[in-house]
């Protein structure tokens, strides 16, 4: 799957909406497993702030059916005033995440554009257990 069919897939669980006053399903997330599988997602916000991202959707359904490996993900936004697309990096609490739930995701591409990606490694800087300091 390409990034075109990956942000596409991204952009297909869009669907903003208004949940007792609260934003949900305005950022959607979309993944390759190794494995080959897609799994798609969106994001939550609540009141309290116990709400999720859309990679955090995403990956739960990805662990739901079994799998850890992540070896592309995308989350994107449309802004709705002119129905523009864009691509969003992962924040700090989803880059940890991915990188805490198998240590080859450090290799996940991050997809930041049509044609332009990462691996979470290199958004995740010193991301090594730190040694002691004795």
């Amino acid at each position: 799957m390409d990034f075109e069919e990956l942000i596409a897939a991204a952009l297909a669980v869009v669907a903003p909406r208004r949940v007792q006053g609260r934003l949900v399903g305005d950022v959607g997330a979309a993944l390759l497993t190794e494995d080959g599988n897609r799994y798609v997602g969106v994001c939550i916000d609540t009141a309290c702030g116990t709400g999720f991202c859309a990679e955090a959707s995403a990956i739960a359904a990805m662990v739901t059916a079994g799998e850890e490996r992540i070896a592309r993900i995308v989350a994107v936004w449309r802004d709705e005033r002119d129905d523009r697309i864009y691509v969003l990096p992962p924040c700090g609490r989803c880059r940890e995440f991915i990188r805490q739930l198998h240590p080859a995701n450090l290799d996940t591409e991050v997809v930041l554009g049509m044609n332009r990606w990462s691996p979470l490694r290199d958004l995740l800087p010193d991301h090594e257990w730190p040694q002691p300091l004795n």
